[in-house]
């Protein structure tokens, strides 16, 4: 009985010091990602607080936050920067290459991933070299063939190469996503509902689609970043400025108006904001589809 009361009160002398080793190795944990989560959140809050401050204060101090309140570099942002025209014309690119790569994608995904015919293999090695030819080998001959075209200076002179991949995500990454994503989907329901007469059309829209709502979600959010921030089609492609999107816009301004910190920040602010929200809206599909099979490798 002593020598047990003994061992027991040694075990307790010893075990605070390992509760004591591990609660330190937590907090010094913490620490670290608090650090490197501050110097990523730094800059965005920095671009705040310049975009709402008063030109004067900017000047004296830029880097103190808060310190005034000036809205009116966004009104003067969208409307004498022209942020405005820049905003719906980032629009009218971004809505038809995210749906039509998404409507594209999910169609040909799904050929490839439940139908059978000849050369299946060979159209989707077809859609993956979209994946390994890179844009800066292809966009002068690009170019040539867009004015021969007629397109060079038109919103569609960024669609058409964007939804072709040009951009980074557009049907290639599209199919290669979608495809590994109703690979995985359970083929009895699409059997059930053949039994039941449903034609190979229905099985897609009715079945196959909503349960692959989580992967149409990351596709569509991938694809609405990458065309909402390109920068190099349209720098290429659309000379001018009628129908110049913010990255473009974002550039041409902050380089003729260095000393206008107030207005290039609240640019910026305009460019950013659109995309928070939309993965905020997101946010929850998003994750489920890159945790289900979507970006699963």
């Amino acid at each position: 009985m002593a020598q047990a009361a003994g061992r027991s009160a040694s075990q307790t002398a010893v075990a605070p010091p390992g509760r004591a080793r591990r609660a330190g190795g937590t907090i010094l944990k913490y620490v670290i990602l608090g650090f490197f989560a501050l110097i990523t959140i730094y800059p965005l809050i920095l671009v705040v607080s310049t975009a709402l401050k008063d030109p004067l204060r900017i000047t004296v101090n830029p880097f103190q936050l808060f310190s005034s309140w000036h809205p009116q570099n966004i009104v003067d942002a969208w409307r004498i920067g022209q942020f405005g025209s820049f905003f719906f014309n980032t629009v009218k690119i971004t809505v038809p290459v995210v749906v039509l790569v998404v409507a594209l994608s999910v169609l040909a995904a799904y050929a490839l991933a439940r139908l059978n015919f000849p050369g299946k293999g060979l159209v989707f090695l077809l859609f993956t070299l979209g994946l390994m030819i890179p844009f800066t080998s292809v966009m002068i001959p690009l170019f040539y063939q867009l004015r021969d075209m007629g397109l060079l200076g038109s919103i569609w002179a960024v669609i058409l190469p964007a939804v072709a991949g040009s951009a980074g995500f557009g049907i290639p990454l599209g199919v290669f996503l979608m495809r590994g994503f109703y690979l995985d989907l359970p083929n009895e329901l699409a059997e059930a509902a053949r039994v039941d007469g449903a034609t190979e059309f229905q099985v897609f829209y009715r079945v196959m689609l909503p349960l692959s709502a989580p992967g149409v979600a990351v596709l569509s959010v991938l694809v609405f970043f990458q065309t909402w921030n390109t920068f190099l089609l349209p720098l290429l492609y659309l000379p001018g400025t009628e129908n110049r999107p913010l990255a473009t816009g974002l550039y041409q301004f902050a380089a003729g108006r260095t000393q206008d910190y107030g207005l290039i920040a609240a640019g910026a602010l305009i460019m950013a904001v659109p995309v928070l929200v939309i993965f905020l809206i997101a946010q929850r599909q998003f994750v489920k589809g890159v945790t289900t099979g979507a970006l699963k490798g």
